[in-house]
């Protein structure tokens, strides 16, 4: 079978063929699945070396570090600015934007990654994942200005993530259509596995924690609520099912329908409601794919690829998955309750 199966290069060469990117892109896309190869590989042997657990620092959010963090940051940015196929690099985990190689001031892309989403997750043996988004840049020449990286999420030019699980699958988009990869162990490539991939219009699949139900506005607590008992068409209730990780979570609603939810924060009444999910890193890839895909993502109120981003770390809340079930979230958040 693995003879005549369709590789991710092949599927590139296609994409180029039809004019849906190009070379540059194409290289971008390789040099990302480069460094998954290794990430996977280590993710698949932390218990047995000293790369699991706390590094003992924090992030520029605050956030405990884990070890395989920073070994896979560190890992994507020497690739990126090896190979300069980026004018520009934005990292999760890094403050600032990081500089290119001198190689990379004639490329025409940023990149925006989480090298490792769900890493708190990594000792416990759940699914984690890498998540990117790639940009056209907006400026001429040279290193990338900071023009470049504050934008929309509907100016993306490709998006996807590697789960690393039972398999370790890419999940991509260029705009047109989502495609899935499964990397054989035996030859060492990804191979197409799951082709157009829809999110059904409907799902049974809730994501969310409700250990954070206090600190939601009345109409994300009257939604998630709803979904507790029988829907008014004759489907029955909804099954919850949320690890933590939103690489795995949003894959499985994906492929099976379902929404998941990271509302905002509203219990200071003072202040303007928090959002948690970082647009640039988590909230823009995983909407581009969705909405390729056939789904929907909002923030409650706006569109999630029409926010203009303030600064490389800007935080949204992020409701995302099926399109009729995101549809229902913002008619009850707009009617401020059940609407």
């Amino acid at each position: 079978m693995r003879q005549h199966a369709f590789s991710l290069r092949m599927h590139l060469t296609e994409l180029r063929g039809s004019g849906q990117l190009d070379r540059e892109l194409a290289d971008i896309i390789l040099d990302l699945v480069s460094a998954a190869k290794i990430i996977s590989c280590e993710v698949n042997h932390a218990g047995l070396i000293d790369i699991q657990g706390i590094a003992g620092v924090t992030n520029v959010h605050g956030e405990d570090v884990q070890k395989l963090d920073i070994y896979s940051n560190d890992l994507l940015v020497s690739i990126l600015r090896q190979t300069g196929s980026a004018c520009g690099i934005a990292s999760e985990e890094s403050e600032d934007m990081i500089a290119p190689s001198t190689a990379g001031h004639s490329s025409n892309y940023i990149i925006f990654f989480d090298p490792l989403d769900g890493s708190s997750n990594i000792d416990v043996n759940i699914s984690i994942g890498t998540i990117f988004s790639v940009y056209r840049r907006v400026s001429q020449s040279g290193p990338a200005q900071l023009d470049d990286f504050l934008r929309k999420g509907s100016h993306q030019v490709a998006a996807g993530y590697f789960v690393y699980g039972s398999s370790t699958m890419l999940v991509l988009t260029t705009g047109k259509g989502v495609t899935g990869f499964t990397l054989d162990q035996t030859s060492g490539q990804f191979l197409r596995s799951h082709t157009e991939i829809r999110v059904p219009e409907r799902g049974k699949i809730y994501s969310c924690n409700e250990g954070n139900a206090a600190k939601w506005d009345e109409g994300t607590k009257q939604y998630v609520q709803s979904l507790k008992t029988a829907q008014p068409d004759g489907r029955g209730s909804y099954s919850a099912r949320y690890v933590g990780s939103l690489v795995a979570d949003f894959h499985r609603n994906l492929l099976k329908g379902g929404i998941f939810l990271y509302p905002g924060d509203y219990s200071d009444a003072s202040k303007p409601p928090k959002g948690k999910l970082r647009l640039m890193y988590e909230a823009n890839p995983m909407s581009m794919i969705v909405e390729a895909a056939g789904g929907a993502a909002t923030d409650g109120r706006t569109r999630i690829l029409d926010i203009q981003a303030e600064d490389i770390h800007h935080r949204v809340p992020l409701i995302i998955g099926s399109a009729a079930d995101v549809a229902d979230y913002e008619a009850y958040v707009a009617a401020g309750g059940r609407p």
